[in-house]
C-alpha cells in the first residue's frame, strides 16, 4: 500500500475536501496548493499523478491530530470535530437529508440488546435432533500391505 492509498483512505474515512486537508496541512507549517494535492488523489496511469512523499503524508498526519484533538492548551474533542466535517457536507439535489449508510445485523435475535450473547431467545423454536442416515458403503473394505511381503 503506497502513501497515496494511504492518503485517499484517510480522506474519505474522514469526509475532508481538499481545502480542509491544505489547512491541516498549514496547521504544521507545511504549504501545498489544492492542485498539488489533487496530484496525488489521481489515478496512478494518469499523466498528472504525482507519488506522495514520506514528509507530505507525515506532516498531513502530525496535522491531522492537532485538527482533531488540539493542543495542549486548547483541547478539542474529536468527535465534536468529525461531527461538524459531517454536517458540513452538502445534501444532494432531490432528497431532503442525507442518507446513512448503517449495516442491518445479520441475525435479528443475536443483535437485540437485552440478551447476553450466549442467551438463547425465547421464541426460538428447539427441533429436535435427527440421527444422520447411514452411509452406504460404495467400495469394499480393503487391506493394503505398501508393497510389504506376507509371511505366510
Amino acid at each position: 500500500m503506497t502513501n497515496n492509498d494511504i492518503f485517499k483512505k484517510l480522506r474519505v474515512a474522514l469526509m475532508l475536501r481538499d481545502d480542509q486537508i491544505v489547512e491541516i496541512l498549514e496547521l504544521v507549517d507545511f504549504r501545498i496548493s489544492k492542485t498539488e494535492l489533487s496530484a496525488f488523489f489521481r489515478a496512478e496511469d494518469h499523466e498528472n499523478y504525482v507519488e506522495c512523499g514520506d514528509q507530505v503524508l507525515r506532516n498531513f498526519l502530525n496535522g491531522l491530530v492537532i485538527h482533531l484533538r488540539g493542543t495542549k492548551e486548547n483541547p478539542k474533542n474529536p468527535t465534536a470535530v468529525l461531527a461538524k466535517h459531517k454536517a458540513e457536507i452538502p445534501v444532494k439535489e432531490g432528497q431532503k437529508e442525507r442518507t446513512e449508510f448503517k449495516a442491518k445485523p445479520k441475525d435479528e435475535e443475536r443483535a437485540r440488546g437485552d440478551q447476553k450473547p450466549g442467551q438463547k431467545s425465547t421464541a426460538a423454536k428447539k427441533k429436535p435432533f435427527k440421527k444422520p442416515a447411514p452411509k452406504v458403503q460404495v467400495v469394499e473394505k480393503v487391506k493394503f500391505n505398501f508393497g510389504k511381503n506376507k509371511k505366510s
